[in-house]
């Protein structure tokens, strides 16, 4: 698993595009193929076709990790080498459900939100009356 996240990971986008349109498809070849021409890049779909081997193991994984667990390992490896602030801003993007983002961010990005249980401290203003000077 480790081997195969590292491989997507240095995909980079079109990695974890790939991953959700596989995971996503529902069988269906199309949507594969299309994604596998976008990957090719110059190459085109010759060049997706070399990506075409690891759509069988990554559904396997997939389905057995579930994907949130595949693109949480992903973006953890990608935030090794990459801006956390360039990832985040990457999964805002992503085409995936609003929970699974905030999930995905909390995950490269912990916030840690410290509540104290007092209130604002209030402040003390002084008025001192003076006599005008003539």
């Amino acid at each position: 698993m480790d081997e195969l996240v590292k491989k997507i990971a240095g995909l980079g986008l079109p990695g974890i595009l790939f991953v959700i349109a596989t995971a996503t498809s529902g069988g269906s070849v199309a949507a594969v193929v299309a994604m596998l021409s976008s990957l090719g890049g110059p190459l085109g779909l010759l060049g997706g076709l070399g990506l075409l081997g690891l759509v069988g193991i990554l559904a396997e994984y997939i389905t057995a990790f579930g994907i949130e667990n595949v693109l949480k390992l992903i973006y953890t490896e990608r935030s090794k080498t990459e801006s956390v602030r360039f990832l985040l801003k990457e999964i805002k993007e992503l085409p995936i459900t609003d929970e699974l983002k905030l999930k995905l961010k909390h995950h490269i990005s912990p916030i840690v939100v410290t509540e104290s249980d007092e209130g604002p401290t209030p402040k003390t203003i002084e008025i001192v009356d003076e006599e005008p000077v003539i």
